[in-house]
């Protein structure tokens, strides 16, 4: 059994940035790749990207792409989300979730945090 927990969400002006953590449990977790989604008020979760085990490959949603960034720190079982140039279209709850696969679909990943609030202010 995999365990993460979020941080790092909080409210930030249009324009500004924010760095989630996703801390995982032991060594179970460096050997899942991550992925990151996040769902708004009313709205399905919407994938947002994905790290591999080992960090070497990313792959992001169109709606973030060059402004979102992933990253990880095995040695400390965590995954990070650096956001830049947050827009109010980002304002969602923000989960991490780790899976084996290399996909956008929820339905794929076993293992998700509790969620993170961003909420972006205009």
């Amino acid at each position: 059994q995999v365990q993460m927990v979020e941080s790092g969400g909080g409210l930030v002006q249009a324009g500004g940035s924010l760095r989630l953590s996703c801390a995982g449990s032991g060594r179970t977790f460096t050997a899942y790749n991550v992925g990151w989604f996040r769902q708004a008020p009313g709205k399905e979760r919407d994938f947002v990207g994905i790290i591999s085990w080992n960090g070497g490959t990313t792959f992001y949603a169109d709606s973030v792409k060059g402004r979102f960034t992933i990253s990880r720190d095995n040695a400390k079982n965590t995954v990070y989300l650096q956001m830049n140039s947050l827009k109010p279209g980002d304002t969602a709850v923000y989960y991490c979730a780790a899976g084996t696969g290399w996909t956008p679909r929820e339905h794929d990943y076993a293992y998700w945090g509790q969620g993170t609030q961003v909420t972006v202010s205009s």
